[in-house]
C-alpha cells in the first residue's frame, strides 16, 4: 500500500502510476534517503518517540540496506513501490514490522525528499568540481607541451591577431575556474537542512533540528518550513552551473573542431575520441567534440524546463516539483561525461606548430602593429589606422604580406615609414609587444601558466 493509502478505497490506475511514480529515477537517492532515515530515527529517540532498542533495530537494518544500495544489489526495477521513500519504508516494514512503521513519525515526504536531493546534489557537486579541475589540468598540460606554438586569434571567425596556443588554453582555464567557483558558491547555499520541516508547517515532535543538520553534514537547518519544502533554487543553480560550464565546453569544442578541420589543419585529434565514416574511408570525424557541443542544448533544456515548472507554483509543495529530478540527474550525468571526454580530447590532441605559425603570419594580422608604429611617429591613431588599411589594400593587390612590401612601396602611402618598421612587423614582435597584464606576451603567458599550475596544486590539495 502507498504511504498515503489509508484515505483511499482503491489503488491507483496503471496510467496514473506511470505519471506519478518516481522510483524509476529517484532510486539514485537511495543512500541519501537511508542516511536521512538513520539520523531521523536518532532524532525520534531523543524526542521520546522511539525506545533505544527500537532505534537500534532501525539503524542496524537501515545500515544493512545502505550497504546493499552502495553495492548495487537492491532490486528497484521490480518493486511496486511509488518512490524511494516508500521502497525504504516497505523494505524495513517487511523486516521489522511495526517498529518500522514508527520511523515516519513527524516527517513528511516533502521535507524528506528535499533533504535527500540536497544530499545527492552536494555529493555530485563535489565530484563535478573535481571534474572541472581535471579539465583545467588537461588544458595546462596541453599549454605546457606547446609553450612556443603560435596560432591565429580570431574575431568574427576572421584572422585577427596572433596569440600563443598557451594563451588560448589559459582563456578556457579562466572559464573553468569560474565554473569551479560557482560550484563552491552553490555548495554553501544548498548546505541547509530541510529535515524537521514536516509537510509545510514544521513538526509537533521536539526534534533537535540543529543536531539533525550537523549529523547530515549541513551547516545549519533551513529557517522557514514553507521555504524548506518548496525551495528548488539549489536545483536551478545546479542546472545553471551545468549549462554555463557546458557552454564553455561547447565553445572549446567548436574551436577545436575548426582547428582540426582540413581548412585549418592546426591539430589532430586522437583516435580514441574520433570516429570514421561508414561510406568514406578517409574520414576521421571529431565526434566527441560534436557530441559535447550537442549535449549542451540538452542541458540548457533541462534548466528551462524547471524554470517554467517553478514559475507558477504557489507555496508550499506541489507535485509538479517532482519534475526537478529527471532533468537534474540527466544534466549531472551529461556534464560529468563531457568533462571527462574533454580531458581525453586535450590529452590526445597533437598540434601542428608549423601550420599554426604559417596561418598566424597570414591574414595581415600585423596591420595593427603598423598603425601603432605610425602612432609612435607622431601620427594620430585614426589617421594611422587609415594608412595601415591602405597598406593592406596594396599588399592584397600585389599578393604579398605586409612585411614583404618594400620601403619604396610603403612610402608611397606615407613617407614616415622607414626601415625600422620591419622588426615591428615580425611575428614574435607582434606577440611580445602585448606585455600588459592579460596579454599574449610570451613572458606573461609563461608566468600565467606556472601561476595556474601552482593554484591547481593548491585546489587539488
Amino acid at each position: 500500500m502507498a504511504l498515503w493509502g489509508g484515505r483511499f478505497q482503491s489503488g491507483s490506475s496503471d496510467m496514473f502510476k506511470q505519471v506519478n511514480d518516481s522510483l524509476p529515477f529517484d532510486y539514485v537517492m537511495a543512500v541519501e534517503d537511508i542516511w536521512g532515515s538513520v539520523v531521523w530515527s536518532r532524532a525520534l529517540k531523543d524526542a521520546g518517540v522511539l525506545r533505544e532498542n527500537e532505534q537500534l533495530q532501525l539503524e542496524n537494518s537501515l545500515n544493512a540496506l545502505k550497504k546493499q544500495a552502495e553495492e548495487g544489489t537492491l532490486d528497484f526495477a521490480n518493486s511496486p513501490e511509488e518512490d524511494i521513500h516508500s521502497f525504504v519504508e516497505a523494505t524495513l516494514t517487511a523486516e521489522l514490522g511495526d517498529v518500522a512503521r514508527k520511523l515516519h513519525t513527524g516527517r513528511s515526504r516533502n521535507d524528506q525528499v528535499a533533504t535527500d536531493f540536497r544530499l545527492w546534489c552536494r555529493l555530485h557537486l563535489t565530484s563535478l568540481r573535481d571534474d572541472c579541475l581535471n579539465v583545467i589540468s588537461a588544458l595546462l598540460k596541453a599549454a605546457t607541451r606547446h609553450q612556443d606554438a603560435i596560432l591565429p586569434g580570431y574575431t568574427h571567425l576572421q584572422r585577427a591577431q596572433p596569440v600563443y596556443f598557451a594563451h588560448w588554453c589559459l582563456a578556457y582555464v579562466e572559464m573553468l575556474k569560474r565554473d569551479v567557483s560557482r560550484i563552491e558558491d552553490l555548495q554553501k547555499r544548498l548546505n541547509q537542512c530541510p529535515l524537521g520541516s514536516g509537510a509545510l508547517a514544521g513538526t509537533t515532535f521536539p526534534v533537535d533540528r540543529h543536531k539533525i543538520a550537523a549529523e547530515l553534514g549541513f551547516d545549519s537547518p533551513c529557517l522557514n518550513s514553507l521555504d524548506a519544502v518548496s525551495d528548488r533554487d539549489f536545483v536551478l543553480e545546479l542546472l545553471f552551473n551545468a549549462s554555463t560550464s557546458m557552454m564553455h565546453l561547447s565553445r572549446m569544442s567548436e574551436d577545436l573542431i575548426f582547428y582540426n578541420s582540413g581548412e585549418a589543419g592546426f591539430l589532430q585529434l586522437g583516435d580514441s575520441v574520433t570516429s570514421g565514416s561508414s561510406l568514406m574511408p578517409q574520414k576521421k570525424n571529431p565526434d566527441a567534440l560534436e557530441l559535447m557541443r550537442g549535449k549542451c542544448g540538452r542541458v540548457f533544456g533541462n534548466l528551462q524546463g524547471l524554470l517554467v515548472t517553478m514559475k507558477g507554483l504557489p507555496l508550499a509543495y506541489n507535485k509538479d516539483m517532482q519534475e526537478d529530478k529527471e532533468g537534474a540527474i540527466d544534466s549531472v550525468n551529461q556534464w560529468h561525461i563531457c568533462l571527462c571526454i574533454a580531458v581525453e580530447v586535450l590529452d590526445t590532441l597533437s598540434l601542428n606548430e608549423e601550420r599554426c605559425r604559417a596561418a598566424a603570419q597570414q591574414g595581415y594580422a600585423n596591420a595593427t602593429e603598423l598603425a601603432d608604429y605610425l602612432v609612435a611617429k607622431g601620427i594620430p591613431f585614426r589617421t594611422a589606422h587609415d594608412i595601415s588599411g591602405q597598406a593592406v589594400v596594396m599588399a592584397i593587390s600585389k599578393g604579398k604580406a605586409l612585411e614583404e612590401l618594400s620601403i619604396a612601396e610603403l612610402q608611397t602611402i606615407n613617407d614616415k615609414i622607414e626601415d625600422d618598421v620591419y622588426p615591428v612587423l615580425e611575428l614574435e614582435s607582434v606577440l611580445n609587444k602585448r606585455n600588459v597584464l592579460g596579454g599574449t606576451n610570451k613572458e606573461l603567458v609563461t608566468k600565467a601558466l606556472y601561476v595556474e599550475l601552482e593554484k591547481l596544486d593548491q585546489l587539488i590539495g
